[in-house]
C-alpha cells in the first residue's frame, strides 16, 4: 500500500463517547485529536497562484482564484469523518462551498458520471458523481473557525463526509466530470474503489 509514502501521525486515543457509539462504524473508533495522514510532503501554496477549477464534461470550464472562491455563497458545515485508518472524529466543524454550488456555475454535459478529484501536489481520487450530490459534498477552507491547516489540506480540501476520508483529497484544485470511472492513487494501490465506511469498503474485495 505505498507504505513509504504515508505520514503516519494517526495514533490518536481510541475512545468513544457513550452518546456517539451509533455514530461510529463498524471496526473504527472514535478520537478527539485530528490524526495526519498523507501520501507524500505537506505543499505549501501561494494564494495568489492558487486556482480551482472544474473541467472535463461540461460546456466549458469554469475557474475560480482564491479571491474568486471566498466570495462564492458559503455554508458551516458539521459532520463526522471516517479514516480508513480506523478513527473517526465526530462533530467535526467546517466552512467551505457546497460541490452543489459549484456545479451550479457549469452546465453539465448528461454523460457525466463520475468524478476525479485532482490536487497540488498530483494525487488523485475518483467518485461517483451522486456521491457529491445533494449536500453530500463540499469544498472547506476552514475547520474549527480558523484557515484550514496546510497539514489537513489547506488551503481547501474535498469534504465528502459519507466515504472514507482519502475520497476527502487534501489540497484540491478541481474537479474533472467524466462518463467512465478511472481509479484514483489509493484505488490503484489496492483502496476500494466506492470506500463507504458503514459497508466497510476499506480494500479491493470488500
Amino acid at each position: 500500500m505505498a507504505d513509504g509514502f504515508v505520514s503516519r501521525g494517526f495514533e490518536g486515543k481510541r475512545r468513544t463517547g457513550a452518546g456517539n457509539v451509533q455514530r461510529i462504524p463498524p471496526g473504527q473508533y472514535e478520537t478527539r485529536d485530528f490524526p495526519v495522514l498523507s501520501a507524500g510532503p505537506t505543499p505549501r501554496v501561494a494564494l495568489e497562484r492558487w486556482s480551482f477549477s472544474i473541467d472535463g464534461l461540461v460546456t466549458q470550464k469554469a475557474r475560480w482564484s482564491w479571491d474568486e472562491f471566498l466570495k462564492l455563497p458559503a455554508q458551516e458545515f458539521t459532520v463526522d469523518i471516517h479514516c480508513v485508518t480506523k478513527w473517526c472524529k465526530v462533530a467535526t466543524r467546517w466552512r467551505g462551498v457546497s460541490v452543489d454550488t459549484l456545479l451550479e456555475q457549469v452546465e453539465i454535459d448528461p454523460r457525466a458520471q463520475f468524478v476525479t478529484a485532482y490536487t497540488i501536489e498530483g494525487y488523485t481520487t475518483n467518485i461517483a458523481l451522486p456521491d457529491l450530490l445533494n449536500g453530500r459534498a463540499f469544498v472547506a477552507y476552514e475547520y474549527d473557525g480558523k484557515p484550514l491547516m496546510p497539514a489537513h489540506g489547506g488551503p481547501v480540501r474535498l469534504v465528502v463526509p459519507a466515504l472514507y476520508f482519502w475520497k476527502s483529497a487534501k489540497w484540491v484544485t478541481g474537479l474533472t466530470l467524466m462518463d467512465h470511472d478511472a481509479a484514483g492513487f489509493w484505488e490503484q494501490l489496492g483502496y476500494n474503489n466506492h470506500g463507504d465506511p458503514w459497508k466497510e469498503e476499506r480494500y479491493s474485495g470488500d
